[in-house]
């Protein structure tokens, strides 16, 4: 179950922790990808960003997510 993160007496979202966690990993990503040459094969970047973002948010929350 997840649970608010109490930081100075404010309550946070546990998304607050995930989100930039998948921001780095979606980046991580894309770099990886450039330096291959792979990203021309991909036909909408813009999508594919966002469905790689929502991919590592989900697997992220959904291994953590009982943790905290």
């Amino acid at each position: 179950m997840l649970h608010e993160l109490a930081l100075g007496g404010l309550l946070f979202s546990p998304l607050v922790a995930f989100v930039p966690v998948a921001v780095l990993l979606t980046l991580a990503t894309r770099v990886v990808l450039h330096q291959l040459d792979l990203r021309r094969r991909i036909w909408r970047d813009a999508w594919f960003d966002v469905g790689l973002f929502v991919c590592f948010l989900s697997a992220i929350v959904y291994l953590y997510g009982s943790v905290i």
